[in-house]
């Protein structure tokens, strides 16, 4: 049960930035304000519902109780009453949803990492397969994609590669996908048809804006080297290549893709600023949950969090116990709205029951 006095509050916030926006005299704050108010726009209508339930459902009894009301009276109210008992509950979780803490991180752009495992050259044709799975939810959704560093291996199949994905609440989208992905099937060069299991590390962080992270200069040791070319592809003749490191987190980051020494450094800042921007993230929300841990979205590589069976065509979320038997479409980013829609589902009821 909610407490009225928070859904009230609600309902006098909407009708206060209501009457501010409508007057004009917002100033600066009026994007901030504009906002808010279309959030409590499409929150408004079930708080009103919420508040206004008791005093509905008491004036529905009353019909229904009145010896003098007519039987068809009395059964249309009945039908009412239900329906009004029916929307209470969906309105109340729908305020609940509303009231969970926002993940500031979700309306921003992403930056995805995709590493090969253990498994050798078949971890890397799987990460390989990876990137052209995310490539075509991307492409799917008209989200718009972009490498930023890419080490290929032998046979097609790659090492690392690094890219943004820019698009309307990215982040939200691709969050859960953080950590270690599994893949068993038999590869291409299995003579005896034996299944084999490889691995491969995603990592999607919120992409930081400078305004987000502000990184010193003093904080900055940066090293230039030769570049080894895109992807092991070519050798570079210039120390173009770049590793920055962040002093105090220690975070490392090396760019070689560009020929052009400063390209690389706008690159790897890129990265790094979203590196630190998500490692103080996690810092903070580690403080905040105080040992409560959630199953979902912890964000840690090193946790295996879903497998991939090519030879039973199934892909399974080890996090939320969800099997989906159609790996294949799976794969072409057909159908992973339906894995991204249950893992936010079982996320947002986690948060629901820690609620206080």
């Amino acid at each position: 049960m909610l407490p009225d006095t928070k859904v009230q509050n609600l309902i006098i916030k909407h009708a206060e930035l209501e009457k501010e926006l409508s007057s004009g005299n917002v100033g600066k704050s009026f994007a901030d304000k504009s906002r808010e108010y279309s959030e409590l726009n499409e929150i408004v209508k079930e708080a009103k519902e919420y508040i206004e339930f008791e005093k509905n459902k008491n004036e529905l009894e009353k019909i229904i109780n009145d010896t003098q009301s007519e039987k068809d009276i009395k059964d249309l109210a009945e039908l009412e009453l239900k329906d009004l008992i029916k929307n209470k509950d969906k309105n109340e979780n729908k305020i609940k949803l509303f009231l969970l803490p926002k993940d500031e991180a979700d309306t921003k752009n992403a930056i995805i990492e995709i590493r090969a495992g253990t498994g050798g050259l078949e971890a890397s044709l799987f990460a390989s397969d990876l990137f052209k799975m995310y490539e075509k939810v991307s492409h799917k959704k008209k989200w718009l994609m972009e490498i930023i560093n890419i080490s290929k291996s032998e046979a097609g199949g790659l090492k690392e590669v690094i890219a943004t994905i820019k698009g309307k609440n990215i982040y939200s989208s691709l969050k859960y996908e953080s950590g270690v992905h599994r893949v068993q099937r038999v590869p291409d060069t299995e003579t005896q048809g034996r299944v084999h299991t490889s691995a491969a590390t995603v990592a999607v962080l919120p992409e930081a804006e400078e305004v987000d992270v502000k990184i010193e200069d003093k904080d900055l040791r940066i090293d230039v080297f030769r570049s080894s070319g895109p992807g092991g592809q070519s050798v570079n003749t210039t120390d173009s290549a770049v590793r920055i490191t962040h002093i105090p987190s220690g975070i490392v980051v090396s760019q070689q893709d560009e020929k052009s020494q400063i390209r690389n450094k706008e690159k790897g800042l890129k990265i790094l600023r979203s590196r630190i921007y998500e490692h103080e993230r996690q810092k903070r929300d580690a403080e905040r949950s105080q040992d409560r841990k959630s199953k979902i979205g912890t964000g840690d590589r090193s946790e295996r969090i879903r497998t991939y069976n090519f030879p039973q065509g199934r892909v399974t979320d080890h996090r939320i116990n969800f099997t989906l038997h159609k790996l294949e479409e799976f794969m072409q980013g057909e159908i992973f709205d339906e894995m991204i829609e249950n893992l936010s589902i079982q996320a947002q009821q986690e948060k629901l029951s820690n609620l206080r």
